[in-house]
């Protein structure tokens, strides 16, 4: 037996609907004169769910497919990478593809994304300063490591170039992003450096001071401690 609202009095107008058959017949008819009323908006809108679904599965075989080629051909531009033949690894042999062309001929891949962070430490080892920050800014990665890397590389770059804010604002980024003891006091090196050249020593203090107290196992440490206390000297004599 249907159990009843705790309330006394009227039903409510769900145990209405439940408990009356002629209620439920009503609605039915109710939703087949809207349906017979309105077929072109009914149909319609299946017409557009059903093609956004289509589109999406077809996306994603798409995608799939692209980002598989995509990393074939990333191989051989990896190599030249790894063997300095920069050019080679930026425009392709004539055979294969550079990365340049991975990334003109297969956006939106995750090869293509990580062809922009190649092409952006290949373009920094040439000295092109310029076409190494617009690929490295093109590269976005969840991996913690080469994200902070990518990082890194955009300091290298503005420093080449004199832009010292800059460069010691992705020194920073690197050195945050993911803290490590085999990356971050290496950043922060860096950091500790282009803040010196600003003469912001206590900035650059501070960075001395955190791969003292963080990283203690670091190569970096007892460089970062004679420099800490170098400053500690010229700032307490000043």
């Amino acid at each position: 037996m249907m159990a009843k609202s705790k309330y006394k009095g009227k039903p409510s107008k769900s145990e209405e609907l439940l408990e009356n058959p002629e209620v439920i017949a009503q609605q039915i008819t109710k939703t087949e004169q809207f349906i017979e009323k309105n077929k072109k908006l009914v149909f319609s809108i299946g017409g557009v769910l059903a093609t956004a679904i289509a589109v999406y599965f077809l996306y994603n075989y798409w995608n799939t497919n692209q980002n598989e080629a995509a990393q074939n051909e990333m191989f051989q531009a990896v190599y030249y990478f790894e063997a300095d033949s920069l050019d080679k690894a930026l425009n392709g042999d004539g055979n294969n593809y550079g990365f340049l062309e991975i990334i003109e001929e297969f956006p939106m891949t995750e090869a293509a994304n990580l062809a922009h962070y190649y092409a952006g430490a290949g373009y920094l080892k040439k000295g092109e300063y310029i076409s190494a920050i617009d690929h490295l800014n093109e590269f976005s990665s969840n991996d913690l490591l080469i994200q902070a890397r990518a990082y890194a590389l955009l300091g290298d770059a503005n420093m080449e170039m004199g832009n010292l804010e800059e460069a010691v604002s992705f020194y920073n980024e690197a050195a945050g992003y993911n803290p490590n003891e085999y990356t971050s006091p290496g950043d922060l090196m860096k950091a500790a450096f282009v803040y010196e050249l600003m003469e912001d020593y206590e900035a650059a203090m501070e960075c001395y001071d955190k791969i003292v107290k963080n990283y203690v196992n670091a190569s970096e440490y007892q460089t970062a401690r004679k420099h800490r206390a170098r400053l500690e000297g010229m700032i307490n004599a000043g």
